[in-house]
């Protein structure tokens, strides 16, 4: 079995934001090493059941559009399951490309407003729960890649 070297979590800061988005991006990250040396093919399979790799990174990309352009923007935005099994158009760079590019627009949206701010959906929920859910999010999605990727090649670790 393949073991791969684990990162250091995020490096303690007293600003709240910076630290919640330190380890949402530590999470992602680890979510997209799972992507490293896969192929179109076993980034798409679904071994036992799991859920394919590329389906994550997808779903995730969609989850953190509909928090942040959403429930805090207030844009019109929709859920599918189909997230999770993308069509062929959608290959490995691309779902990297576009979940790189996610990141960097939740960034720019988070560091402009305080983690206080309410959503715009009227939930009662502020930035602040929002951060912590796409942590929450990613972590869990984070733990099916892991047994994903161990199934698929042997590979484990962050």
């Amino acid at each position: 079995m393949a073991h791969r070297t684990e990162t250091p979590a995020p490096a303690p800061d007293p600003d709240e934001r910076e630290l919640l988005l330190a380890w949402l991006d530590h999470l992602r990250e680890s979510v997209l090493r799972k992507l490293e040396d896969l192929d179109e093919q076993q980034a798409r399979r679904r071994p036992d059941g799991l859920l394919p790799v590329l389906g994550v990174v997808n779903h995730l990309t969609h989850v953190e559009w509909r928090w942040i352009d959403g429930a805090m923007g207030g844009a019109e935005v929709s859920r599918s399951e189909a997230e999770f099994s993308p069509g062929p158009e959608l290959t490995v760079s691309e779902a990297v490309r576009r979940y790189r590019r996610r990141a960097e627009d939740t960034a720019g949206a988070v560091r402009s407003m305080p983690v206080t701010r309410p959503c715009a959906d009227g939930s009662g929920r502020d930035l602040r729960w929002v951060l912590l859910h796409l942590i929450e999010e990613t972590a869990r999605h984070a733990g099916h890649v892991d047994a994903t990727r161990e199934l698929l090649d042997g590979v484990t670790g962050r």
